[in-house]
């Protein structure tokens, strides 16, 4: 399974915590796959299809920045959906997947949002868990897919965002959250930002003091990496 890094978290978290891998692999709990990180931005992919899965990481950079790594990172993950290998990309990874495949990424015309959010569920999806309502997430990102690429359906929404999560094929998602977020996590983030936060006229108070650990955003990763692992070994 591959973990295709695109950045790093602020540095609280990536000091306490470690980087987006670390963090995606404490929230994968229990599971049957080795992972393997490998950097994007070294500009060497090596051809994805090849791996049982993919997950693309989270970022502060930006896709609207089409850095020659970002164009390189796309062109394998667009071939590594075409054949049919199993994608999740993550917040800046999403965005990355929905430019590859066609889509358009721009700043948010709603602003940034970030913290915990409910999630509103659009369509019935082997990711998405019907039991946990309400549905919420965590959410730190100031880019959207404006407008999903034309093979991809439109899963779930924000009151913000509303390609939150695009199922792209049969086996290749985006989600705009980060699954492997908790409160911890999510908390630093908003102090890392508050400056941001608040000149942007946001309430830094109400923000804070809504985070919470979202079981339903985890198990997104969960059930996938174990979609993954039942194709890899049977079942």
């Amino acid at each position: 399974m591959a973990i295709v890094v695109t950045g790093d978290p602020v540095p609280t978290v990536r000091e306490r915590h470690g980087g987006f891998a670390r963090l995606l692999e404490r929230a994968a709990g229990q599971q049957a796959l080795a992972l393997r990180e490998i950097d994007a931005r070294s500009g060497d992919l090596p051809n994805l299809s090849r791996f049982a899965g993919v997950l693309v990481t989270g970022s502060p950079e930006s896709v609207l920045d089409r850095a020659p790594w970002m164009v390189a990172a796309g062109e394998r993950l667009r071939a590594a959906v075409d054949a049919g290998t199993p994608v999740l990309g993550i917040c800046f990874g999403h965005q990355l997947l929905a430019h590859a495949l066609g889509g358009v990424v721009e700043r948010n015309p709603k602003g940034r949002e970030i913290g915990t959010v409910p999630l509103e569920v659009l369509a019935p999806d082997p990711l998405l868990d019907p039991e946990h309502r309400p549905f919420t997430v965590n959410m730190t990102h100031v880019d959207t897919v404006l407008e999903p690429p034309p093979c991809a359906e439109v899963v779930a929404r924000t009151a913000l965002d509303g390609a939150a999560v695009l199922r792209f094929a049969e086996d290749a998602w985006g989600v705009q959250f980060h699954p492997e977020i908790d409160a911890e996590v999510m908390c630093q983030y908003v102090e890392a930002r508050s400056a941001l936060i608040a000149r942007e006229g946001l309430d830094v108070a109400a923000i804070r003091s809504a985070i919470r650990d979202t079981v339903a955003g985890r198990d997104v990763l969960r059930r996938f990496l174990a979609r993954v692992a039942t194709r890899a070994f049977g079942g």
